[in-house]
This record gives structure tokens, sequence and C-alpha cells, in this order.
């Protein structure tokens, strides 16, 4: 999470994919942060998945990082 302060400090664009097994925490440590990224949830979990598997979460969040990262 640090780094993406500092890039979106710098002006570089960031997304974080989370599984959704850390929503929790990715609220709460936004929150003391004061930072709110661009985050894509994904399936929890997702250790045991098959390289397929895998590509098919990656190819259904490509678009969707990418609007995040274009559109400010």
């Amino acid at each position: 999470m640090h780094d993406l302060i500092k890039m979106d400090g710098s002006g570089i664009p960031g997304v974080t994919v989370v599984s959704t097994g850390f929503i929790d925490a990715m609220e709460m440590q936004s929150n003391v942060l004061g930072f709110e990224p661009a985050v894509i949830y994904v399936p929890h979990p997702i250790q045991n998945l098959t390289a397929d598997e895998l590509n098919a979460i990656a190819d259904s969040v490509i678009e969707p990082a990418l609007k995040l990262l274009t559109t400010g």
C-alpha cells in the first residue's frame, strides 16, 4: 500500500488486486492511511486454482483495471 501511495503522489496511477477474503483488511488499512486506492477484488481463495482458472480471473479484471488506470 505504501508503494501505491508513493506512486500516486508522483502522478503514477496504480491498481491493487485483492482477493475478497481481505476486503475488511484493505478497507481498514485504507482508512488508517487516509488513502483510497483503486482496488479490484477477485474471488477468494485463489491459492488452489489451476493456471486456467487464474487466467480466467485475470482476463475478467484486465478491462476494469485498465479503466481505473486511465480514468483517474
